[in-house]
């Protein structure tokens, strides 16, 4: 499998990232053709039975729906499961031909801490990380009115629960851009405030310069 690239996108909870994603995905990105890996959208869909990973026991996928049920972090001796999706992920890459450029991913999700981010480099190149910086109070508003579109039927989006995300963001999450910066990955920041739509933030992403020139 050759390695795939890859824009990781960060941000708390509530900032966006699956929206953007999946815009992200259907606009593509400073010119290139762009696919989405949503991690806690296949999580789900492994959870749920639907879609089946080559590789995951039945023990596997119950774990990972306890996983989700806690809101838990995988960590170091579970990373096989968070392996084994991407690698399914980046296998359904479609090929380049001729002179269209081959797709990249979007990563949202994963990696979720530093550790974590030492495997997923093995998998990927990692050419850019894109930050979405949003205070908690516009969190709160932003879920509040579901400005994202992608917040309603979700359980555990009373204020508690929202917070104890954030804590578990700025402690083990945040400290992913300190990593890249360390390689050497351009890191681009964007303030996203409690009404900014997914396009919003598209449009003001896209019309940045490329923080690559290869």
């Amino acid at each position: 499998m050759s390695e795939a690239n890859a824009i990781l996108l960060l941000g708390p909870t509530g900032s966006g990232k699956s929206p953007l994603g999946d815009l992200i995905h259907r606009q593509g990105l400073w010119g290139r053709p762009v696919r989405h890996f949503d991690f806690g959208r296949q999580l789900r869909d492994v959870a749920s039975g639907r879609i089946r990973i080559e590789g995951l026991s039945a023990a596997d996928v119950e774990f990972l729906a306890g996983v989700l049920d806690r809101g838990a972090l995988l960590e170091d001796e579970q990373f096989y499961m968070a392996r084994a999706i991407l690698q399914a992920f980046i296998r359904q890459l479609p090929e380049s031909r001729g002179d269209a450029a081959p797709a990249w991913i979007v990563l949202n999700g994963l990696p979720r801490h530093v550790s974590q981010a030492r495997d997923v480099d093995s998998l990927v190149r990692v050419r850019a990380v894109v930050h979405l910086a949003c205070t908690a109070e516009a969190v709160l508003e932003r879920i509040r009115t579901n400005v994202g579109g992608d917040r309603e039927g979700r359980r555990d989006d009373d204020e508690s629960a929202v917070r104890r995300r954030l804590d578990v963001y700025e402690q083990r999450i945040a400290p992913l851009d300190d990593h890249y910066r360390r390689l050497a990955v351009p890191l681009v920041t964007l303030t996203v405030g409690p009404t900014d739509t997914p396009r919003d933030v598209w449009q003001k992403l896209d019309g940045r310069p490329s923080p690559f020139t290869t």
